[in-house]
């Protein structure tokens, strides 16, 4: 990692430089400790590094320590409370994944989601069912920001994520698309849990009616009482997602 200096580190809390190194950042031990585990199966991980003050100098682990001062650590932190330790992950080993497993995971698709911990929320979902690859449409929230890799909790290390997917990309890639909207069949019903492409709408928008029809996606219902005319994103991911597995 010669090429990242400590000034471009610190840079790597803007999208334009964490695009332009190929690299973001996951402050805490938490998350390195799920860094850690995670590259125990994604060789791809064991390219990232870790900047640690003393505190951290025994930290155990495959990956590559590199000590810094108390004073540098505080200017490449973005809390208040630095913990002394932050990991520069390659983002390429976030969207890898071999060609089998490719083939036998399922996809959740986000049509310009927008809220950072709606999708890490939603991204703990995922890493904890297991088998499912995270598509985010152009104009949706950078996954690499250090929002959304907080309220991942780590999970980010454990789901591959592609950025920029369109919808007709989408189409070629997958045959049996699911979206969830207010006038559709029941989730309880057979036909769902054949599907291998789950999408979701913005947050406030919902789904586009183009878009549903662009995709042939079949259009599925949570069953409710009525009181409500929605449900928070990260909810209705996390019940489809159960009813899909169930």
């Amino acid at each position: 990692m010669g090429e990242l200096t400590t000034d471009l580190i610190r840079k790597l809390h803007q999208k334009k430089y964490r695009q332009q190194a190929g690299y973001f950042l996951a402050e805490g031990e938490h998350l390195v400790q799920e860094l850690e585990k995670a590259s125990a199966f994604n060789v791809a991980l064991q390219a990232s590094e870790l900047l640690v003050t003393e505190r951290f100098e025994g930290w155990p682990g495959r990956l590559r320590k590199r000590v810094v001062s108390d004073a540098l650590m505080s200017k490449l932190s973005d809390t208040r409370s630095p913990q002394g330790i932050i990991a520069c992950v390659p983002i390429a080993a976030i969207q890898s994944c071999s060609g089998a497993a490719e083939k036998a995971e399922r996809s959740v698709y986000f049509h310009e989601i927008q809220d950072p911990g709606n999708l890490g929320t939603i991204l703990r979902t995922l890493a904890w069912f297991g088998g499912f690859r995270c598509l985010l449409s152009p104009g949706s929230v950078d996954p690499f920001n250090s929002k959304v890799v907080r309220a991942s909790m780590g999970a980010i290390f454990h789901v591959p994520v592609e950025c920029d997917i369109t919808p007709g990309q989408l189409q070629l890639r997958h045959a049996d698309i699911a979206c969830l909207g207010m006038q559709g069949e029941s989730l309880k019903s057979a036909a769902f849990r054949h599907s291998r492409c789950l999408v979701f709408g913005n947050e406030a928008r919902g789904l586009p009616s183009d878009l549903i029809s662009m995709t042939g996606a079949t259009v599925y219902s949570i069953p409710g009482s009525g009181a409500i005319d929605s449900l928070n994103l990260a909810s209705a991911v996390n019940m489809s997602i159960y009813e899909l597995m169930r």
